[in-house]
């Protein structure tokens, strides 16, 4: 689902359905950082993000951001698709407690201040808990 603020600019980098490996765009980092760790180093001996997507998707980048994720609750890609465009998003889980999906959203990093960062992520958070209430 798509839904467009009122904001006179817009980011048509992402759009619904486009499909990233974990790790890349903010919904696959909420979603890899809340596997076991287990899995997150058997995604990590496989992926080499770095060759596809550039260097600051180099491994320990990706696992610095993957920190912030977790003590956040939700994460923050700050342009490292396409410079301008960032992404928040927080994980939703399934009744096992899994990380299945993610809900996210995207804009012009001009709409990304640090007060808005807190005010969506806790709108994520929300919202993505709901979600998983459901699913369980």
């Amino acid at each position: 689902m798509r839904e467009d603020g009122s904001f006179p600019l817009r980011s048509h980098v992402l759009y619904e359905g486009i499909r990233f490996p974990l790790g890349v765009a903010s919904a696959g980092l909420a979603i890899l950082a809340y596997l076991p760790e287990s899995e997150i180093e058997a995604f990590f001996a496989r992926a080499d993000l770095s060759e596809t997507y550039g260097r600051q998707h180099e491994a320990s980048q990706v696992r610095e951001r993957l920190r912030l994720t977790r003590e956040r609750g939700w994460a923050l890609n700050e342009g490292h698709l396409v410079e301008g465009s960032w992404g928040m998003a927080a994980a939703v889980f399934d009744a096992q407690q899994n990380p299945r999906w993610a809900l996210s959203l995207t804009g012009v990093e001009q709409r990304f201040s640090a007060d808005r960062q807190r005010e969506y992520g806790k709108l994520l958070l929300e919202a993505a808990h709901q979600l998983s209430r459901l699913a369980s």
